[in-house]
């Protein structure tokens, strides 16, 4: 990995050593530079979780991506900086239930003590979490809290309302394919109903749903409609992605789109 190129990409220093202090500068350079997007989905794109791939896409043409492939590069990196990782899969809170094994990505990184690290989730924690502490954490974002859950599991809540819970299994890059490509592919996919991107700012976040940009600055929240052309030109300024036409909502099986290399 050029790692140079990478850090230069979300505008971050290479830290000194692998501490918690540089661990929580990486993770919220990296949320303040790279979208959560799934515009692959509605081009289409193939999605590769690979790690050169994934560079390509993240670093040299600057797109942004989901949590496979925004967690998975980021641990790609914190590696290369000598932080221990660990992949995490998990189920989402979502419509009053939990969602399907393996259907998020999100990192352990053991240092002092672990952290959870998560950069591919949208609205999330600004900084890295820690995931022994009984007592709330406060975020730019929120207030989070950590709790053990049912079968070993670890439940990330945000102002009282459970986001996700976590498998405490080691899992590979390439565990999450099946459920990248359903993800990409089913029609029963958030990610297939809607085209989404959306980026932290140091007042607050930007977000482009469908038609809808949302700003919110210093808690305050405006939104308005855009046309094509308009949309075109959001990407570019708020988002950092140059294209030639707005993605439109496709049409789903699409069984061209792959998830893994053939």
């Amino acid at each position: 990995m050029d790692v140079d190129a990478y850090l230069a990409r979300i505008g971050a220093g290479r830290p000194a050593a692998p501490t918690p202090a540089a661990l929580r500068e990486l993770h919220e350079a990296h949320l303040l530079a790279v979208p959560f997007e799934n515009l692959s989905v509605h081009l289409p794109e193939r999605i590769v979780l690979d790690e050169d791939a994934l560079f390509d896409k993240v670093v040299r043409r600057r797109r942004g991506g989901f949590c496979y492939e925004l967690n998975g590069l980021f641990a790609a990196l914190l590696r290369e900086l000598g932080f221990p990782v660990t992949l995490l899969g998990g189920r989402v809170f979502g419509g009053g239930q939990w969602g399907r094994p393996l259907e998020h990505l999100a990192l352990r990184v053991d240092l002092d003590e672990p952290w959870l690290a998560d950069v591919g989730f949208g609205r999330f924690a600004r900084h890295p979490l820690r995931l022994t502490a009984c007592e709330p954490q406060t975020d730019p974002e929120g207030e989070f809290l950590v709790v053990d859950a049912p079968d070993g599991d670890i439940e990330v809540r945000l102002n009282g309302e459970p986001a996700y819970r976590l498998e405490k299994r080691p899992r590979q890059l390439s565990d999450f394919g099946p459920t990248c490509w359903w993800q990409a592919t089913s029609p029963e996919s958030h990610f297939t109903q809607n085209v989404l991107s959306t980026i932290s700012t140091p007042s607050g976040r930007v977000t482009l749903a469908g038609d809808k940009l949302i700003e919110t600055v210093d808690g305050k929240r405006a939104e308005r409609e855009l046309s094509d052309t308009e949309k075109v030109e959001a990407y570019r300024v708020h988002f950092g992605i140059d294209m030639n036409e707005a993605p439109v909502l496709g049409s789903f099986p699409a069984p061209g789109l792959r998830p893994f290399p053939n």
